[in-house]
Formats: C-alpha cells, structure tokens, sequence
C-alpha cells in the first residue's frame, strides 16, 4: 500500500531536531552507547550474582529473569529495559547535540492526549477479543487476585519502561534519525521495523514458528512507526505497544513464557505448528485491527 507523503508530514516534529547532526556515522557509535548502557548493567548483576552467591545460583537466577515465569524474575525483566531507555537518551545527547525530550515529540501535551486517545480503545478491543482467542483452551490459573493486585504497582512501570524503551529506541531515536537522512518512509521506518523483527527471531524457542513471529514483529513495528509518523510523536505508538503488552504479561500468558505476572496462563509449545499458527493468526488479525482502530480513534 502507497502512503501519500503528506499523511506522514507530522513524522517532521521528530525529525527537525534530528536534521543538524544526523551523519550515518553517528548511529553506530550510539548504538554502541545504547547496547553498553543495556548490557553493562546486566554484566555487573552477573558479576555482584556470582560473587554472592556463586555460580549455579547466579545461573538460575539469571534462568528465572531471562524466562520470567516468577513474579520476581519477570519484574526484574521488565526494570532491566531501563538501562535500554537511557540509551538514546545519551546517544542524542553525545553524539547529536540535541535533548532527550526530542525523542518524545515537541508538545508533552499531545503525547498523553495522543496515548490516552488510542491506550483506551486499543485495550478495550484486546480484552474483548480474550473469549475468542482462549475458547476452547486449556487455560490454567496464573498469580491470585491478591497476590496479582499486589505487583501491580511494579509491573505496570515495569511494563510501561520495557515497551518505552524499545519506542525510543526504534521509533524515537532510529526512525527520526534516518528520516532526517532519507525522504522515502520505507527507509526509516522499514529499517528500525527490520532491526525489531530481528530482535524477536528466536528459532531455538520457536522452531518453525520462528519466521511467522518475526514477521509478526516486523508488521507490529511498522503500524508504531506509522502511528509515530502520523501524530509526530510516540504517544501513540506508546500506547499501542502498551496495550498490547499490558494483556499478553498480564492478563493472559503463556506458561513457562514470561507468564510470571499474569492471572492466567496458556498452556502452548511454542514450537508446535498445529496448535501455534491458528493463534498467531488470530493474533495478526487483531494487530491489524488495534492498528485500524488508533487511527480511527486520531483520525489520521
């Protein structure tokens, strides 16, 4: 589908400010300040984890984080993306001379009412697909009510910093960046949408399922980028993103699969081609249709 340039004109709020400095060489120096500010942090809980408690305890806890099929290790998941977020933060402040308030949009304003605009709907549309997407379903029970409403207050930031991070990242950072270099928007919205898929392409957990959620990833990276372009800031995006993670972490998870904080869980081998693609399916078609519904909701 050709998009009209000027649906995309906002995308120039993010842009601007990227245009003094916006040499490609730029990018890999600060990919590399954001890769260190992620990581670094992970390799010292690594070091002070071994050192207190030696390696086979370390390991498994590291197993719990990376898995996040335990309250603690799940939220530990989600906190560990604030280093991510303070990557481009840095990045632009190091390497592009401009504030890290650039990355969000000019107006504070029209990022929450933008959020709200589309959190709101989307969310309302993911709760309500939930019967369609469970029916028949083995579903077991997760966290209880209690205990639930007791990481709450956690997990929402937690949720809201892991999904905030990779906006800024792809959308904030990389999208205004490259849109400051190139004019056509299969450039800067096709590469960072590419670089996410890539980022979710796990063949050894998948199998062969790998390719489809890849591609689901890639498809769920370029409807942010082009709520981003659209409204000329990451609150819809944000929210978008948001919703969606906000029921699969949640509300519904699958066992064993960062279902640590979820009041059900979903009893689903990944890797299993009959049982995971009629629900991959059904889970493109309600991206499309949350997508369709954030544009709706901002008219644009």
């Amino acid at each position: 589908m050709l998009i009209p340039i000027a649906a995309y004109a906002p995308q120039e709020d993010l842009t601007a400010p990227a245009r003094p400095k916006a040499e490609l060489w730029r990018l890999l120096p600060a990919a590399i300040v954001i890769v260190a500010l992620y990581l670094g942090p992970l390799m010292l809980l690594g070091v002070y984890l071994t050192e207190r408690y030696g390696s086979l305890i370390a390991s498994a806890l590291f197993e719990r984080i990376v898995h996040g099929d335990t309250p603690g290790g799940m939220l530990l998941l989600l906190w560990t993306f604030l280093g991510l977020a303070l990557g481009p933060f840095a990045a632009v402040r190091l390497l592009h001379g401009r504030g890290a308030a650039t990355l969000f949009g000019p107006s504070w304003r029209t990022l929450r009412t933008d959020f709200l605009r589309v959190f709101v709907p989307v969310l309302g549309l993911q709760l309500v697909m939930l019967p369609l997407t469970l029916h028949g379903a083995d579903i077991r029970p997760g966290l209880n009510l209690t205990t639930f409403l007791l990481y709450l207050p956690f997990a929402l930031p937690g949720i809201l910093i892991q999904i905030g991070a990779e906006e800024l990242v792809f959308r904030g950072y990389l999208q205004s960046q490259l849109a400051a270099r190139f004019r056509m928007p299969a450039i800067w919205i096709g590469v960072p949408s590419a670089l996410f898929a890539w980022g979710h392409h796990l063949p050894e957990e998948y199998g062969q399922n790998a390719w489809l959620i890849t591609l689901w990833a890639a498809m769920f990276g370029a409807m942010a980028a082009d709520l981003t372009a659209r409204t000329g800031n990451l609150g819809a995006a944000l929210a978008f993103h948001f919703a969606n993670n906000a029921i699969a972490l949640l509300v519904v998870g699958v066992a064993g699969n960062l279902d640590g904080l979820a009041l059900w869980s979903l009893p689903l081998d990944l890797k299993d081609t009959d049982v995971t693609r009629p629900a991959l399916m059904l889970d493109f078609a309600t991206m499309i249709v949350s997508w369709l519904l954030a544009r709706l909701s901002l008219r644009v």
